[in-house]
């Protein structure tokens, strides 16, 4: 299955006929994604499911129909297994940016990283997770991110790019991990989950 999200609200695109998060169950190929956001952004409902009986066929039916951005970021642990966040227009979020023409995803992301956070010494470790959600800029758009682990023991002080509207950059430990969760995004908490299960 693929989660993309709505205002933290999961569109799941999904080959299974169980319905074990009792979201609306709807048709992918008869369905208006347009309808769809509408009803997740202003109707009573935590979530929907997209039906499809081939779910790589059905995944690229739903993808097409948006304009894609790609981004890349990452999960970036210190020495003592610290994770660094950033405090990005208000919310705790892990550093990422969009995929420049002719990067590779793991050299954005680490740029990305560097850039936003001032930090120095990072190893790329392995592939995490894919997140996706949905924006409107110029139009609706898909956000396609790919996060990757990291390591970094960089000690000198971190500089969050304020130009991107960061504040703040910090490491955290899992009490304050914690805290930072209950004012994030679906998929940085998504992110961290499949993190832990690596």
């Amino acid at each position: 299955m693929y989660k993309v999200f709505v205002n933290d609200k999961p569109i799941i695109v999904t080959s299974s006929q169980n319905n074990e998060n009792n979201f609306p169950i709807y048709l992918l190929k008869n369905t208006v994604k347009e309808e769809i956001i509408y009803k997740l952004k202003n109707e009573n409902i935590s979530g929907v499911n997209l039906y499809t009986p081939d779910l790589d066929t059905g995944w690229q039916f739903f993808v097409n129909s948006f304009d894609v951005v790609s981004a890349a970021g990452g999960l970036v642990l210190n020495d003592k297994k610290e994770v660094l966040f950033i405090f990005r227009n208000g919310v705790w979020d892990l550093p990422k940016g969009r995929i420049e023409k002719g990067e590779t995803n793991e050299k954005a992301a680490v740029r990305e990283v560097e850039e936003e956070c001032g930090i120095a010494n990072l190893s790329l470790v392995k592939p995490i997770i894919t997140t996706y959600h949905t924006y409107y800029q110029d139009g609706l758009k898909l956000k396609e991110t790919f996060w990757f682990l990291m390591t970094s023991d960089f000690n000198g002080t971190l500089i969050p790019q304020l130009e991107e509207g960061i504040t703040e950059v910090v490491f955290k430990d899992e009490t304050a991990i914690q805290k930072a969760f209950k004012n994030t995004y679906e998929n940085i908490q998504l992110v961290y989950d499949t993190y832990l299960k690596m």
